[in-house]
């Protein structure tokens, strides 16, 4: 399922959108995530597992086996932050920072409840990345593809 947001975040998400490969994946964005005792989150990307089922307006954080944000300038201590401390905390197996002003993704993974044990970094323009999800599947980034900034006026 694929559920398109409106604005400057369409454009981003359908450019990391594009740059995904999807084959059976169940993958949603500017689609609400509950967290209990938290603010409900509406990432720019989420795959869920097959069999998730929308909870009135929202899935659960339990369905969730990925979440990527894309960087925006006014996003950036949340996406790398906030984010990060938040989805490990709920145990999201990987969560994807896409910064297309660094041109770099952070993968995140083993999360805690602090965050994530391990971070990787990949630039841009290096090819695929295949990444292992905790349903067995694999999610495969292309990072040749992936959104950038859209003047210079916007980079950090």
């Amino acid at each position: 399922m694929v559920s398109t947001g409106r604005g400057f975040r369409s454009r981003r998400t359908a450019g990391s959108r594009r740059a995904t490969r999807r084959s059976s994946l169940k993958v949603t964005s500017d689609v609400y995530i509950g967290f209990p005792a938290d603010e409900n989150s509406a990432p720019d990307l989420a795959i869920l597992r097959e069999d998730a089922r929308k909870e009135g307006k929202r899935y659960s954080f339990e369905d969730v086996l990925l979440i990527s944000e894309v960087v925006s300038t006014p996003s950036v201590r949340k996406d790398y932050d906030d984010c990060t401390t938040k989805y490990g905390r709920y145990g999201i197996p990987i969560y994807l920072v896409v910064d297309p002003y660094a041109q770099e993704v952070v993968l995140h993974t083993q999360p805690t409840a602090t965050g994530y044990i391990a971070a990787h970094t990949h630039k841009y323009g290096t090819g695929k990345l295949p990444i292992p999800l905790a349903d067995g599947r694999t999610f495969t980034l292309d990072l040749d593809e992936l959104p950038r900034p859209e003047s210079e006026e916007d980079a950090r």
